[in-house]
């Protein structure tokens, strides 16, 4: 009697072989498969790599077809007709699945099954199991929607290929985010719908970031969908508030489209634990509260986090340099009033707290200790606030609607956003529309899997769970600006001599800042007269040379910075910088020290050897004496800053300590790099002086160009981009 096979054996049989966790089958008991990973990239990853665990299953597993199990054949014992089977079966389940073999000029991994693009185009957005394409492979997206970033926005590219929103959201470009994908691997497109470049053909979709603003040309992009911006450092502390159109710009997706003329009718929702819901219009919020201002940092987590790639190790996210930054005068209404005029009821948060036996029975009061403030934005950013945060009255958190005087820009979070004093950036969303008073913190990727910071220890795949989420930022300093030589001594540095702060002198002559642009500062002219003999070099720089350096210090929570500490020579000897009193001019600076601080320094700078461009081509001691091998290595000194603050938290010495892979809170010593050169002439023979140049060399943001590329290449070396994105649209 033939035995009949049992319905759907072969799709089951080909299921749990393509799981990671399979280690037997039902039938052949005493096989184990070593499963092997399926990578998207042309090139296999060394052995040493790290694994992406999959979001939403424990470590070590992955979803079905991760793995490469047996050939068919194999399994079923009945070679290519039991092939057929186990395809034909698996196409009952999954209408996609092309009932056929595959080609015979297909040789991509035969254990997994081929899909025509017009099934794929089935699982779109409205599907209940959303696939997406990437190159010739077919995903099953289902469980990443929950963990992706941006929620919904994941299922534009639903049904059809990823490879266009890439091309848009170019912060996705990096292997990291490639290797999450890849665990979502179910099969391949069917060769049918590839063309001769074993592709299929490529679309085209509606760029969203179309309608986002203008963006003022001076700003440094690090990327440009979603717009990613830090000002450069000549303009960053110009000024005590940052200009808005030079005020940093951090995002995650495009910029929501309010109309102007319907800002008014923005509705807030606001979420209490019991349930209840009560929602405000922008008008309502401006004309029913009490409006406030306040002089507050916003600083992204990643601020400086260039800084900890060149003298640390390789981290993801977004190379800022030291411009993920700025200080402006935000306008609103408090956050509390919002929360009791919603109906919040809190415990008292004076009286101790009660044993378990004594809680009064009061469920309709919260303890602000244990609760949090979830925030929501238009586009599905969403983080969260301690709730005792939101509710204290020297916390100065605001609801927003103006900046430095102004109506909220779109970059800014228009119409409406939080601003929360003293706590990383990321938890002041924008473009607020939904708030809840939760006992849990925000569910969002931002909160339970972004913006979090880990031991030097813990790898590319920390422990999410184990650590907490930013919110108070620590104390960190940074060098925005150097002036050498004749630039100090002619009276160019701007705030040297003069009231106002400037940026030019009282002739009118531009500053020459070498920590933000391409310049060579410092210098000596060359003589217009071409028949002065030449002088040579001195062998050192001056024992007077003039240095004058500014920057800001900025520490979270509200703590004041009491000292900046400057460094001329690498940290050996150390003098304190003088502090700009911005906050007693400032109107409305708040309860708190929520502003940073700017400083100044002058001093003179260490005495260095000179190499030189010239050549020694002479045998005469005497005019040999100032001449140097211009093969001779540099002789740099590095300015050094850090910044102490009223609790007595200062800056640690390096970014090895406090190295995370993530790349945020790096708030090491900053230093800068300067190095002389002596250019052989410019002066009457035997005075001793030749021209001497300083400079940094060519810079971008606060990492200098020349250490930049270093650092990038040997970032390409070792498989990481050094100004892509994290993974998470972008990071902090």
């Amino acid at each position: 009697m033939a035995t009949r096979t049992p319905k759907h054996l072969a799709t089951s049989i080909l299921r749990q072989f393509g799981r990671r966790d399979a280690t037997e089958l039902a039938i052949c008991r005493p096989y184990r498969l070593r499963p092997r990973h399926i990578h998207i990239s042309a090139r296999r990853p060394s052995n040493d790599a790290p694994r992406v665990p999959h979001p939403k299953l424990p470590t070590g597993r992955a979803p079905p077809y991760q793995a490469r199990a047996a050939p068919l054949s194999f399994l079923v014992g009945g070679g290519v007709a039991a092939s057929l089977l186990a395809y034909s079966q698996l196409a009952e389940d999954n209408p996609g699945v092309v009932d056929r073999a595959p080609a015979s000029t297909d040789d991509r991994d035969p254990s997994l099954p081929r899909f025509r693009l017009a099934d794929i185009r089935k699982h779109d957005a409205s599907s209940s199991q959303p696939w997406v394409t990437f190159e010739d492979k077919v995903y099953d997206i289902t469980d990443w929607i929950a963990a992706h970033p941006g929620g919904d926005v994941i299922l534009r590219a639903a049904g059809a290929s990823i490879e266009p929103y890439w091309n848009i959201f170019t912060i996705h470009k990096a292997p990291h985010v490639r290797e999450i994908l890849q665990q979502y691997q179910i099969g391949f497109i069917d060769a049918a719908d590839l063309g001769p470049d074993g592709l299929p053909a490529a679309e085209t979709v509606e760029d969203p970031f179309v309608n986002d603003p203008i963006r003022d040309p001076r700003l440094i992009t690090h990327t440009a969908k979603p717009r990613n911006a830090e000002p450069p450092n000549e303009e960053l502390d110009r000024t005590f508030k940052t200009p808005n159109e030079l005020f940093y710009v951090r995002h995650h997706m495009w910029v929501p489209v309010v109309e102007e003329a319907k800002a008014g009718e923005h509705l807030l929702s606001i979420e209490l634990p019991d349930g209840e819901i009560k929602q405000y219009t922008l008008e309502d919020l401006k004309t029913k509260f009490p409006t406030h201002k306040v002089t507050a940092v916003l600083q992204c987590s990643g601020n400086r986090r260039n800084d900890m790639t060149r003298h640390a190790g390789k981290t993801n996210g977004l190379q800022w340099g030291v411009g993920a930054i700025s200080n402006a005068e935000w306008e609103g209404v408090r956050l509390s009033d919002i929360l009791a005029d919603a109906g919040l009821k809190v415990r008292d948060a004076a009286s101790p707290t009660p044993n378990s036996s004594q809680i009064p029975n009061t469920e309709d009061q919260v303890d602000a200790n244990a609760f949090h403030v979830q925030f929501t934005g238009l586009e599905a950013y969403g983080a969260s606030i301690p709730l005792a945060k939101a509710l204290d009255p020297r916390g100065d958190v605001l609801l927003a609607f103006g900046m430095n005087g102004e109506t909220l820009p779109r970059d800014h979070g228009f119409p409406l956003r939080a601003v929360v004093p003293g706590h990383v950036a990321a938890r002041s969303v924008k473009w607020l529309s939904k708030i809840v008073v939760s006992d849990e913190e925000s569910t969002s990727q931002w909160q339970r899997r972004d913006y979090k910071s880990f031991g030097p220890n813990e790898g590319a795949n920390p422990n999410w769970d184990r650590a907490v989420s930013i919110q108070e930022m620590p104390v960190t300093s940074a060098i925005t600006g150097v002036w050498v030589g004749d630039c100090v001594r002619r009276g160019r540095v701007p705030w040297m001599g003069t009231s106002d702060n400037s940026t030019t002198t009282p002739n009118g002559s531009r500053i020459l800042d070498m920590a933000a642009v391409s310049k060579k500062v410092g210098f000596t002219p060359k003589p217009t007269d071409t028949n002065l003999p030449a002088t040579p070099c001195p062998p050192t720089t001056p024992a007077d040379e003039p240095v004058a350096v500014q920057g800001y210090a900025y520490s979270g929570g509200g703590r004041a910075i009491t000292r900046v500490d400057v460094s001329l020579d690498g940290g050996k000897t150390w003098d304190q910088a003088e502090l700009v009193n911005d906050r007693a001019e400032s109107p409305h600076p708040g309860n708190k020290a929520w502003a940073w601080t700017r400083w100044r320094y002058v001093g003179a700078l260490p005495i260095l050897t000179l190499p030189t461009d010239t050549t020694c081509d002479t045998t005469n001691t005497a005019e040999r004496s100032g001449c140097h091998d211009r093969k001779a290595p540099k002789q740099c000194t590095t300015l050094v800053v850090k910044a102490t603050d009223d609790a007595y938290n200062t800056q640690p010495e390096n970014h090895r300590g406090i190295y995370n892979v993530r790349g945020n809170l790096a708030t090491a010593w900053h230093r800068v790099k300067i190095c002389p050169r002596c250019t052989g002439g410019g002066g009457a023979a035997g005075d001793g002086k030749g021209g001497l140049t300083w400079s940094t060399g060519e810079t971008f943001g606060c990492g200098f160009r020349k250490e930049a590329e270093e650092v990038r290449e040997g970032m390409r070396r070792q498989g990481v981009v050094a100004n892509g994105g994290n993974g998470n649209e972008g990071s902090n």
